[in-house]
């Protein structure tokens, strides 16, 4: 169902009985907590951000465009933590959905990000080689798995993802999706002008088959403003058999509707939990940026949209999925 974000009512006595209400539990069953935070690299050199739940004296971290609360370096608190893994989008960086990993650690998920290799703020040299990312982000819950040195915290039958953009479309693929990526042909002929189309020209696609990506170990996705939407259709997507909730920004010009989230929706096997956010641009699903930041295109907000407000319910309706579906 369609929803309207911000014409929720919450009734009085709902709010009351939160009020009186004890202070929730984690995931894990441990009280709330502070969020513990590592900078890390995988083994093949490819920058990640971890949070997770914690506990101690948290500080003020810069991260790139964003300043954080975070204890840095501290253990997780609990075991059997759901795993979330976080999918940026074109030229960004593990940091651009940090406020929604910590929104999770809150909640009590263990969550890491990656900085894709090629397809950064700092280097575009593998901006289309898309079959890479689903590659790279599987490599991410492996290491998470396996090797990170609180592993054993993991609950590795509960893993979900998050994309945004490009992420999403990577989401998409790992969680077994089959792009048909001769469509994209047809479609920038159709619009040259479109970003991604742009992206394309500068960075052609190289012919080759798509090999299944499908990690099996991821559960539940959430995916914003998914790049490539187009390519799938649903024979594509008859294996991204788990719930999957969808966003769509209502004026986004970068990716404009119907040919992205619109043209996923309804070729999932299952009927997606569909958001659509008024007033919306596509970057508006990336974190709001702190005070002092460099006034950069992904910073900026339409006048009359309140980026902050608008993530506090982003944040919130993603912790709910993920609680309910991994």
């Amino acid at each position: 169902m369609m929803t309207c974000i911000f014409r929720r009512l919450i009734p009085a006595a709902a709010s009351l009985l939160l009020l009186l209400s004890p202070p929730a539990m984690s995931e894990a069953g441990a009280a709330p907590s502070e969020v513990g935070f590592q900078a890390q690299s995988l083994p093949d050199g490819t920058p990640i951000g971890i949070w997770y739940p914690a506990t101690g004296q948290p500080a003020a971290e810069r991260l790139g465009l964003y300043e954080q609360s975070v204890v840095a370096n501290a253990r997780v608190l609990g075991l059997h933590h759901k795993l979330v893994v976080i999918s940026h989008g074109n030229g960004g960086s593990f940091s651009g959905h940090y406020d929604t990993a910590m929104a999770l650690a809150r909640a009590g998920f263990v969550v890491a990000a990656l900085t894709h290799p090629g397809d950064n703020w700092q280097d575009q040299s593998r901006a289309t080689d898309v079959q890479a990312r689903p590659i790279a982000l599987s490599g991410l819950i492996t290491f998470m798995l396996t090797a990170w040195r609180d592993h054993d915290a993991l609950d590795p039958s509960a893993v979900g993802a998050f994309g945004f953009s490009s992420g999403g479309f990577t989401v998409l693929a790992a969680a077994g999706g089959r792009p048909d990526l001769s469509r994209v042909t047809a479609h920038c002929a159709a619009h040259p002008d479109f970003f991604d189309c742009r992206l394309l020209k500068a960075h052609p696609l190289e012919a080759k088959p798509w090999r299944d990506t499908k990690d099996a170990r991821i559960k539940a996705i959430v995916v914003a403003a998914p790049a490539l939407g187009f390519t799938f259709d649903r024979t594509d997507l008859r294996s991204v058999d788990m719930p999957v909730q969808l966003w769509r920004a209502d004026d986004d010009h970068i990716l404009p509707a119907p040919y992205y989230a619109d043209a996923v929706r309804p070729e999932l096997p299952h009927a997606p939990d569909f958001q659509t956010v008024p007033k919306a641009g596509h970057f508006d699903f990336l974190a709001p940026c702190t005070a002092g930041a460099p006034r950069l295109p992904i910073c900026s907000s339409a006048p009359g949209f309140d980026r902050t407000l608008f993530h506090q319910e982003f944040n919130a309706q993603i912790v709910t999925f993920f609680q309910k579906k991994l």
